[in-house]
């Protein structure tokens, strides 16, 4: 028989409760942990045999019932997971999406040369745009998401997701990361394992560049290294040294600018840590 939208928003509500105690999923249960809010990512535990959909999309699920899904900064309206279980049941949910407040700041009388690209660089800023965009790979087999991850280097928190300026009354482009300052040439670690799907040491906007695959299309990317110790198709482990914190790029100091995709929805890091480790 079929199970609606009531019994599940039930039956999650009282899961998310128990989240984190690493109890499996049972016939006809889903469990989800992470935050419900613009920037948040879920991790979910589905029965093996379970098909998910996010929004009449398909969602994929590991042979062990692990998934993924993620909200973009600016996104208001519910976001709509229905599932089919192994004996034929189904259920669907609406998951309303919390809105934040974000630290908007208006700067006048700013230079235009300060704040658009000169147009001599727009081939190079439209070739690196490119390079990002083959290394954006979807849905990839690793699972690795579904793990705790880790600070990738530690110090003062010097920015952080959805902040926005505004030049002269223009809006810039929000900030998707959470900048970490650090010395110039401090270790950078992988915050979780997964796959190196682009390791470059010169774009326009990041200077030296990483993008890691976790699986399932969330992907961390850390920016403005002075050193990129990987190269693309590596895999690496949590915690390996993958390169050092610099300036590079579009910046005015030595800091890590560490952001995540999931698919197209910028994801706020921050939300998957816990306080930094002490020195």
């Amino acid at each position: 028989m079929s199970r609606g939208a009531p019994a599940l928003k039930g039956l999650l509500a009282a899961l998310c409760a128990l989240a984190g105690m690493g109890s499996a999923a049972m016939a006809g249960e889903l469990i989800l942990r992470g935050e419900r809010m613009q920037g948040g990512l879920i991790v979910g535990e589905a029965p093996a045999g379970t098909m998910l959909h996010l929004d009449g999309k398909p969602l994929p699920v590991t042979p062990e019932g692990k998934f993924v899904f993620g909200f973009d900064r600016d996104r208001k309206e519910p976001a709509l997971l229905e599932a089919t279980f192994a004996d034929g049941t189904a259920a669907r949910e609406e998951i309303a999406v919390a809105a934040r407040d974000y630290d908007i700041q208006h700067v006048n009388g700013v230079a235009r040369k300060y704040v658009s690209p000169p147009p001599e660089t727009l081939a190079r800023i439209r070739a690196d745009a490119v390079k990002k965009r083959k290394a954006r790979v979807e849905d990839s087999p690793l699972d690795y998401f579904a793990g705790d991850f880790i600070w990738p280097v530690t110090g003062p928190i010097s920015g952080v997701y959805g902040s926005q300026r505004f030049y002269n009354g223009e809006p810039r482009r929000p900030h998707y990361g959470l900048d970490i300052a650090a010395g110039e040439g401090a270790p950078v670690r992988a915050p979780q394992a997964g796959t190196v799907r682009l390791a470059e040491p010169d774009m326009y906007f990041e200077g030296g560049l990483i993008f890691i695959d976790h699986g399932h299309s969330l992907i961390s990317v850390l920016m403005h290294l002075s050193s990129v110790d990987v190269k693309a198709g590596m895999d690496v482990k949590q915690g390996d040294v993958v390169g050092k914190v610099g300036a590079t790029g579009r910046v005015t100091g030595p800091h890590l600018d560490w952001r995540m995709y999931w698919r197209d929805a910028h994801v706020d890091p921050q939300l998957l840590l816990g306080p930094q480790p002490e020195e």
